[in-house]
């Protein structure tokens, strides 16, 4: 499957009669992939497709979705060429992991074979946590949550990067630095250790198929609206129009704290100008590094002093009242929006000066 996906398009799919600059493209590597997918029948494919990662398998299977009205000859031309690379690359079969399995265990002992040939391999739990992928990261960090920080640890070394730092982040805030050093520890794992997470991953599985698929309608809804283009007001008030209790839900949404993290320093220092320092002295009681570094940042020298002094006075403040405070703020930050004054950055991107 990998030479489908990495070769070249094949000489063939071009006409001979054909100037170069008239020659009709061939399948790109993944039409080639998709389309030998499709001439494999369900069962096959299927038993294909549990081998890729996310993305090949997102990338393979929206391109087939997309295809209709494919030549024979074209397809003919696909499966020949896949036949023709399997050949030259093929050579002599390497042996199956049964084989292997029984021979090193004659010469080795099971313990050791069974080390060599996982790192030949993988090791079994790999597969099973490859379905766990398309989980959402609350539901993974709550299957986890009640075991130890190496259990944690080895669980999330198992996973995609991007995901382990999703599940990490919902994971309690006290036990995130725990986790992370158990990771980073990580070398060789005894036998009982896997076969300890092989239980977890097991039991996360069938707790998986009583689940219903859940979608973040409000959080999606919110991003969409953050990134599109034109008259984002109009859009907005028309949906007000028709609900204007989940309108609000959603603008909640697109306009949460840490956004002030995202903002130019034009733009943030016009809204410190619009908020009180006392405001600001209650709103970062407990924010994220980010939002107070980029607000303090943008506060002259003697400012950012006061504010300092004026936070240590204040001691501790109830999370309802921060809350409530941010709210404001984060009001004041529409109105600027709304009026033309900020150019407000609703979600993360690159930005040129």
């Amino acid at each position: 499957m990998d030479e489908v996906l990495d070769s070249p398009a094949a000489p063939a799919f071009s006409a001979p009669s054909a100037s170069p600059a008239q020659q009709p493209a061939g399948p790109t590597p993944i039409e080639q992939a998709a389309i030998l997918m499709l001439s494999m029948g369900e069962e096959p494919a299927a038993n294909v497709l549990r081998c890729l990662s996310r993305e090949e398998l997102l990338e393979v299977t929206q391109v087939m979705s997309r295809m209709s009205g494919i030549k024979v000859d074209t397809v003919k031309s696909t499966i020949q060429r896949f036949f023709d690379d399997y050949r030259e690359q093929s050579g002599v079969h390497g042996a199956s992991r049964a084989f292997l399995k029984h021979s090193l265990d004659l010469a080795l002992g099971s313990d050791i074979a069974n080390s060599v040939l996982n790192s030949i391999y993988g090791d079994v739990i790999r597969p099973k946590m490859a379905r766990l992928q398309w989980v959402s990261p609350k539901w993974l960090a709550d299957q986890i949550a009640n075991e130890h920080a190496r259990m944690q640890a080895l669980f999330l070394a198992f996973l995609p990067a991007g995901l382990a730092v999703d599940v990490i982040e919902a994971l309690p805030v006290e036990c995130r630095d725990a986790v992370l050093l158990s990771i980073a520890r990580l070398k060789d794992v005894d036998r009982d250790l896997l076969d300890e997470l092989d239980e977890l991953v097991n039991r996360s599985l069938e707790s998986l198929h009583t689940q219903s698929t859940s979608v973040e309608g409000v959080q999606q809804t919110a991003d969409i609206i953050n990134r599109l283009s034109g008259d984002r007001q109009r859009m907005i008030e028309l949906m007000r129009a028709r609900d204007p209790d989940l309108m609000n839900e959603i603008e909640s949404r697109m306009y949460d704290f840490f956004v002030l993290s995202r903002q130019t320093e034009v733009v943030l220092t016009r809204i410190i100008e619009e908020v009180p320092l006392e405001q600001w002295a209650i709103a970062l009681k407990g924010a994220e590094p980010a939002v107070r570094s980029a607000i303090l940042n943008c506060m002259p020298r003697r400012q950012a002093q006061s504010f300092e002094q004026m936070m240590r006075r204040l001691g501790p403040v109830p999370v309802s009242r921060v809350e409530q405070v941010r709210t404001e703020i984060l009001a004041a930050v529409r109105e600027l929006a709304e009026a033309g004054e900020i150019d407000l950055q609703l979600f993360s991107e690159d930005v040129l000066e």
